[in-house]
């Protein structure tokens, strides 16, 4: 008989899972807040001299900075998952995180009395993204906008006035 048929769900594997969802989340909430807080000030430090390279610079830092989130976010549950010995060592504990975090799955389980954390971890990894797909569109559309201003203002400035002729009505 293995592991798996003795599987129970526990209140105390449940209330785990909430809590580290929850501070998962909390987490995420500081960090994409701090993102937009961050490109904000960015954007006003380069102020009236935006140009093409500083905006991209501002969308790469940005991006930088989700990740280092979704990294922290990680080491918590890795933290989590080392305190309760579910893994041999610090390493393949935080190559099971990252892979359940990132909805890739792991060759590896839990310990049957955590089973249910797969999911849960799982669950943060794509509350997670979601979030930050849309902080980075809110940061990315921002760059776009300016840059195809940008774009259409030096076209009608580049662009030689119409010729003059035949049916054209100008003289």
């Amino acid at each position: 008989m293995d592991d798996t048929t003795l599987y129970v769900t526990s209140a105390r594997e449940i209330g785990w899972g909430l809590l580290l969802v929850a501070v998962s989340l909390g987490m995420h909430a500081v960090g994409m807040l701090t993102v937009l807080r961050f490109n904000a000030a960015f954007k006003r430090r380069v102020g009236a001299n935006p140009s093409f390279v500083r905006g991209l610079t501002g969308l790469i830092l940005s991006s930088w900075m989700i990740l280092s989130v979704h990294l922290c976010e990680v080491m918590m549950w890795t933290q989590f998952f080392t305190w309760k010995k579910c893994f041999p060592n610090w390493s393949i504990t935080l190559y099971f995180s990252l892979n359940e975090y990132t909805t890739l799955g792991s060759p590896l389980d839990l310990p049957s009395n955590w089973r249910l954390l797969e999911g849960m971890i799982a669950t943060a990894g794509l509350l997670g993204f979601a979030w930050s797909t849309g902080v980075l569109l809110t940061v990315a559309s921002a760059f776009q906008d300016l840059e195809l201003k940008r774009m259409t203002a030096r076209h009608r400035h580049e662009a030689p006035p119409p010729a003059a002729g035949p049916g054209t009505g100008t003289q």
